[in-house]
């Protein structure tokens, strides 16, 4: 008893210091966390069918926003691999003049939550493809067709535009987003 009581007690330890020097734990969004949300944005006063189609739509924005992310991911990792901590260096010149703009945008509204920490961040998603086939010997190892990762990425990126400016995207676009996603994961691993 001795020893699983140990064990235990070392295991929250372990607990309580990883929170200490700043674990990141991963975001759980469940039903409270809706309700409260629901109750800031004040949704009982927005029009019932207005609603009902945003959030059809937020659901497929949910997963271009985590897809989104996940190519940010990729071309960081992969671009820090390659050339190291001073990989930004090698994006294009227009694509980090525009980053370079939104930030220091960003920077003179202290009072509003900034888009992030980081470059890549402030990146569209055209801008994305625009890194990655300006690099593409950076990626070919893990993309292999260069065509391919732009047709997924310029087909992905449309389908986000319309859902983030109010559109309502039909059946068969939702299922292509899917299809690209799985695709674009099962390439990447």
């Amino acid at each position: 008893m001795d020893a699983l009581y140990s064990f235990v007690y070392r295991g929250q330890l372990t607990e309580a210091s990883l929170d200490k020097v700043g674990r990141q734990r991963r975001r759980h969004f469940g039903p409270k966390d809706a309700d409260e949300l629901r109750r800031t944005l004040s949704y009982d006063l927005l029009d019932a069918d207005l609603l009902a189609s945003g959030l059809h739509m937020a659901v497929v924005y949910a997963a271009i926003h985590a897809f989104e992310n996940t190519v940010r991911q990729l071309v960081t990792k992969a671009m820090a691999e390659q050339h190291g901590e001073d990989w930004w260096s090698q994006v294009p010149p227009k694509i980090r003049t525009r980053v370079d703009t939104r930030m220091k945008e960003d920077a003179k509204f202290r009072w509003h939550g900034e888009r992030g920490a980081t470059q890549i961040i402030y990146c569209d998603f055209g801008d994305l493809s625009s890194i990655v086939v300006t690099n593409w010997t950076v990626f070919e190892s893990v993309l292999a067709n260069l065509e391919w990762a732009k047709a997924i990425l310029n087909t992905l990126e449309k389908s986000r535009n319309i859902v983030m400016h109010g559109g309502i995207l039909a059946k068969e676009d939702i299922e292509r987003i899917g299809l690209n996603i799985r695709d674009w994961i099962r390439q990447t691993g």
